[in-house]
């Protein structure tokens, strides 16, 4: 093995990490400008943001023909997002919770996917225009939300100017997706060197890959205390994912889905509803619920790998 694998793998986390530092702080920023509930940041900007990784491998899969990946990068991404964020979120900053409106609507849009694909294992374009209108509706909804729920500014809070706010957002994504993409390579071509199977690579390094954007963000996130653009940026993540990412790949080609992929999907919608009723019961995430939900996330990961 080639040690400039190793170099990069370097490399990648370094500009992850740098990348997400420069995107909440520039997020935040914007976030006070606005007078606006981070959480709201969240789930649009940051949100989409770091869903990149994801919209380019369902794209280049569907145009590719492999529309099975893109329904396996979405579920995984979703499940990763939900499990393994939240709960590293949780163990290394316990946070408080408050349920809004869009929590229930990525379970929502989670059952919405399950009742496309059981009902005929489809996707197909007529779904992907209702994916898309639906998106469309939680934006509006989002807008509103966000003009609606604008902060007072009781008081003048430092932030960075909106050019270079721009900046910082345009180049810390940049980064982070960079990061990502080096990441992926070099973990996948140092994995196939010790002898794993190129299916068990794209069930792991690859789906941790496209979700290292979420994972980084949200936990520079939660440590700078910025809780409601980690939150925001789970939800936000996963509903974009279904919404626009999986319905563009069907768009392209309409998306044939296999049994396990139906499985994943009922796998999806159970764990949404674990984690809401976890924040329903204390309305917090503490150390032992993110331990939890990283152990769910464990015995997951083992089902896959033994299927």
């Amino acid at each position: 093995m080639k040690i400039i694998m190793y170099v990069w793998l370097i490399v990648g986390f370094v500009l992850l990490i740098k990348g997400a530092d420069f995107f909440v702080e520039a997020s935040s920023s914007i976030a006070r400008m606005l007078r606006v509930p981070s959480i709201i940041v969240g789930l649009t900007v940051v949100a989409f943001g770091t869903s990149a990784p994801e919209l380019a491998v369902s794209a280049t899969a569907s145009f590719a023909g492999n529309n099975d990946i893109a329904v396996a990068n979405v579920i995984g991404s979703n499940i990763f997002n939900l499990l393994v964020v939240l709960g590293t979120c949780g163990v290394i900053h316990p946070f408080a919770v408050r349920l809004r409106w869009d929590f229930v609507a990525s379970i929502s849009v989670a059952l919405i996917l399950f009742i496309m694909i059981v009902r005929d294992h489809f996707v197909s374009r007529s779904d992907a225009l209702i994916l898309l209108g639906l998106f469309a509706v939680f934006m509006v909804l989002t807008v509103r939300d966000a003009m609606v729920n604008r902060l007072q500014a009781s008081e003048e809070v430092k932030t960075l100017s909106p050019f270079v706010s721009a900046v910082y957002i345009i180049g810390g994504l940049g980064a982070i997706v960079w990061g990502g993409d080096l990441v992926v390579n070099s973990a996948s071509e140092i994995a196939l060197s010790f002898g794993l199977s190129q299916t068990l690579v794209g069930l792991t390094v690859v789906a941790l890959g496209t979700s290292l954007p979420e994972l980084v963000t949200s936990i520079v996130a939660s440590r700078k205390g910025e809780n409601g653009l980690a939150l925001g940026n789970v939800i936000g993540s996963n509903i974009f994912n279904i919404l626009m990412v999986l319905a563009v790949s069907a768009v392209v080609k309409p998306i044939a889905v296999n049994v396990f992929a139906v499985i994943d999907a009922m796998c999806l919608l159970a764990f949404s509803a674990i984690v809401w009723i976890l924040c329903r019961s204390k309305q917090q995430i503490s150390r032992l619920e993110g331990a939890v939900v990283l152990l769910m996330y464990a015995g997951y990961l083992v089902y896959i790998c033994v299927r």
